[in-house]
């Protein structure tokens, strides 16, 4: 037996946690096509029989391992979900969010497309906490004197979100390194903004986006200010 096995099923928590740690390693590497419990159970130092206890099937592992990415990315992209409530319009920081997005995408391509996955085949995808604030957010942009008429935020939400997750994939292809990574990761957050300055977003109300994307913006009209 090794040392990772000793004492573990005397602590139900940490032994759930080493389960999915493993499920994490192992997706990220393989994808879920490549995963199986009893793989899963070997990395993690655990009887295959005990993984079978927290997780009875292969797809409620993965479900598990989704929502832990949800809960990631969230605090990525927002903040703690404890303290975050529901934020004002104005409040967001459309930029910054759009580049965090692209940050966390790149850094876990492999988890995001599982996380994409899992949410497209979901009954009920406003159970999923980033979802929520994700959809809840652009909804609320919607809905103000910021956006463009008849913004329809579900759409919205599946278009950026399936770019920035299948794109990391293609600059994986062609990335020699980190930096390359890098400069791709930058290369979509500028685009995903520049879609949305001129399709969803009333392009005058963002001064400084205009200017990051080198653009000099009109005057913002007095409709928009009161």
């Amino acid at each position: 037996m090794t040392d990772n096995r000793k004492r573990r099923a005397r602590d139900p928590a940490a032994t759930r946690e080493a389960i999915l740690e493993a499920a994490r390693a192992l997706l990220a590497k393989d994808g879920p096509e490549g995963i199986s419990l009893s793989e899963v159970a070997n990395l993690a130092g655990v009887n295959r029989g005990t993984a079978y206890q927290h997780f009875e099937t292969r797809e409620k592992l993965i479900a598990a391992t989704a929502d832990w990415v949800s809960d990631r990315m969230f605090r990525a992209v927002f903040g703690d979900p404890g303290t975050i409530g529901e934020r004002r319009v104005e409040e967001v920081d459309i930029a910054d969010t759009t580049d965090r997005l692209a940050l966390f995408a790149m850094e876990n391509p492999e988890l995001c497309r599982i996380w994409l996955l899992q949410l497209l085949a979901s009954p009920d995808p406003m159970a999923d906490p980033f979802w929520r604030e994700y959809e809840g957010s652009l909804q609320r942009f919607a809905n103000s004197d910021l956006a463009e008429e008849n913004v329809d935020a579900e759409v919205l939400s599946v278009l950026m979100l399936a770019g920035a997750f299948l794109w990391p994939i293609w600059a994986r292809s062609h990335a020699k390194g980190d930096k390359e990574r890098r400069t791709l990761g930058r290369r979509l957050a500028q685009e995903c903004l520049r879609l949305c300055m001129f399709g969803s977003m009333r392009s005058e109300a963002f001064p400084d986006i205009m200017e990051r994307l080198g653009r000099i913006p009109d005057p913002l009209p007095a409709v928009a200010k009161a």
